[in-house]
């Protein structure tokens, strides 16, 4: 089973209830930081890690002795990577999205393929637990591959926990598709009602089961609950605004760790989650 831990903005919680379900669930589990632009599960995490690999995308090379500067390569490109100026012919590569177009239509075969960096993974492990996490190049714009990238280390036999990006773009959709559920991480406030409605329109599209977390939930006010009630969205969990909890928070502990009792809460959120995707998975 794969879960997607998500949310419609930044600072809900989001990598605490991953980092916590994921120790939580037991053994055979994959965690999978695919927040690259920003990655911290390993600062609670810690993991020993194994091993660092570069990331590349394919992006067009031009022979220009070659081109005829006919402007195929130009008309199919959507993203405008390629541009032919009179006699010239001009190649962007970080507008590029590796499609492979260029070289496909290109009669004088003057385009072939190049390579351009967009990160690192890095693998490791605590315990009984895997951990992957990708880490985007600074000034770096296309980050769903790299978040692809992650995902395909998923192992099929494991419960593999996703950590995605915060918001509702195009990289939170990458870490979000095909997966068995998303768990969404909200907070009981006006901004946070306001980006949750946001992120169940995305899963929704995706037509992917999904559930909520109400962290600080004793505080703001009930209108994530009467939102969550109307459009039938369970809440499986809620936490408190505790300062035991911000104390561990702050020195990079694991909750369930940290404050054992939290440990049969975390495992009880996956059983729901289970509970909830049994039918799918029987079918």
């Amino acid at each position: 089973m794969i879960i997607s831990i998500a949310s419609g903005k930044g600072g809900t919680g989001k990598t605490t209830v991953a980092v916590n379900l994921a120790m939580a669930a037991g053994t055979d589990v994959q965690l999978l930081d695919c927040d690259v632009e920003e990655p911290n599960a390993h600062l609670f995490i810690n993991p020993t890690f194994e091993t660092t690999e570069t990331v590349t995308t394919p992006v067009p090379e031009i022979a220009e002795e070659k081109c005829t500067f006919c402007a195929k390569c130009e008309e199919i490109c959507r993203f405008k990577a390629i541009v032919v100026i009179g006699k010239s012919i001009l190649a962007f590569p970080e507008l590029c999205h590796s499609c492979g177009g260029c070289m496909a239509v290109c009669p004088e075969k003057a385009i072939t393929e190049g390579a351009r960096e967009l990160g690192v993974i890095r693998t490791g492990r605590r315990n009984g637990l895997e951990f992957v996490h990708g880490r985007l190049k600074i000034g770096e714009a296309m980050s769903p591959p790299l978040i692809k990238k992650v995902r395909s280390f998923s192992k099929p036999d494991k419960l593999v926990i996703i950590d995605a990006p915060p918001g509702t773009s195009c990289p939170v959709i990458a870490a979000m598709r095909q997966t068995d559920f998303v768990l969404l991480v909200t907070e009981p406030t006006p901004f946070g009602l306001h980006d949750l409605k946001l992120a169940v329109g995305a899963v929704d599209i995706l037509g992917i089961p999904r559930g909520l977390v109400i962290n600080r939930s004793d505080m703001g006010d009930d209108k994530v609950r009467a939102y969550a009630a109307d459009i039938g969205m369970p809440i499986l969990m809620e936490i408190p605004f505790d300062r035991r909890i911000a104390e561990a928070y702050s020195r990079g502990e694991i909750l369930i760790e940290a404050i054992p009792e939290l440990k049969a809460a975390f495992f009880n959120l996956y059983q729901k989650i289970k509970a909830i995707t049994a039918p799918k998975e029987a079918k």
